[in-house]
């Protein structure tokens, strides 16, 4: 029986992995994988990482080390790993897609919290403030989304604005002709009419802080940003500028480009290093969650389901489907003709 070590753990990945194996012996710790953590996996084939660990070239060194043959990404994004390094050393393998529902709704709800203030109202009335000044919204029917990436979240996303009676726009390097009530514009032309932002796209060295001076600099002042994809997508002084400056009304942030240190851990008794974040989560029109959007019951088990097949389907010599493999490594020709 192969063994596989997670790294990152926390108690939902054992409640959502454990009830749906029945191959493998699972190895968790809670330290991510970095250089000085991939000892930890020694003398096993597969390694299992999240969002926040770092897979460089010094931890690929170490894994190939230690013997990885698999690195399995329990998540879409792929942005934390060395690519090019890793190729034809370690077979990486993805979960392409989970529940889009899941962070689609969650894009969601960060637009109606910011919009109708609801935190604010949440903490109010717990201290028996029952003054509803300062929280007027506005009605999202007839106002304008727009969209950046249009894939499977992306249009989940804009069925979701459709619900909502509001125009959509979109911004895709690959236009989906299929999709109805969606005009695809310019990135710029969106960033300009738009009165949600809302970005759905993986992220890569081209569309490296996409939302950056220039662009915040095309927006409405009223225009809300929301960012469920990855931090990086966004560069987080230029926006902290822009929301102090009232050039850009609020941001609803599930991601932060800095986030490795600080999300999925309990910091609350510390004094956090990072004055940008510090800066954004004192904002009142300002949202923070910790990558949560795609944290429901149906996406963990999904995400479960797709690792243990993905690692099942390579230790068992089995195909391996095409969307799923980032890259393979060193058995290169084998792993090309399973690739389907």
């Amino acid at each position: 029986m192969e063994t596989i070590v997670f790294f990152d753990t926390k108690p939902y990945d054992r409640d959502s992995f454990d009830p749906l194996n029945t191959s493998f012996d699972l190895r968790y710790y809670e330290d991510k994988l970095s250089p000085s953590t991939a000892p930890l996996s020694a003398g096993c084939k597969a390694v299992c990482a999240f969002v926040n660990d770092r897979i460089d070239r010094k931890t690929i060194d170490a894994l190939v080390k230690n013997g990885t043959e698999l690195l399995l990404l329990r998540c879409a994004g792929y942005n934390n790993v060395d690519i090019k390094y890793a190729e034809g050393r370690l077979t990486v393998m993805r979960v392409p897609a989970y529940s889009p529902h899941a962070v689609a709704e969650h894009a969601m709800a960060l637009t109606l919290m910011l919009n109708r203030k609801i935190h604010r109202s949440y903490i109010r009335t717990r201290d028996h403030n029952f003054s509803i000044a300062g929280l007027t919204g506005f009605d999202l029917y007839g106002k304008t989304a727009g969209i950046v990436g249009t894939g499977k979240i992306g249009r989940v996303f804009a069925d979701i604005c459709n619900g909502f009676g509001m125009k959509v726009l979109a911004f895709d390097t690959n236009p989906d002709s299929s999709l109805k009530n969606v005009s695809y514009v310019s990135c710029d032309e969106l960033f300009g009419e738009s009165d949600i932002i809302s970005l759905h796209c993986p992220l890569t060295k081209e569309n490296r802080h996409l939302i950056g001076k220039k662009s915040l600099s095309l927006m409405k002042p009223s225009a809300y940003i929301i960012n469920t994809s990855r931090g990086g997508l966004i560069d987080s002084e230029a926006l902290l500028d822009a929301l102090k400056a009232g050039t850009v009304a609020a941001a609803g942030l599930d991601v932060y480009e800095e986030e490795g240190d600080y999300f999925y851990e309990d910091l609350s008794g510390d004094i956090i290093d990072d004055e940008v974040l510090s800066l954004l989560v004192s904002l009142p029109n300002v949202i923070i969650t910790s990558h949560q959007a795609f944290l429901t019951r149906e996406a963990l088990s999904a995400i479960a389901d797709t690792t243990l097949a993905n690692a099942k389907a390579f230790f068992d010599n089995k195909t391996l489907p095409t969307e799923n493999v980032v890259c393979i490594g060193s058995d290169r020709n084998e792993t090309k003709n399973r690739i389907s």
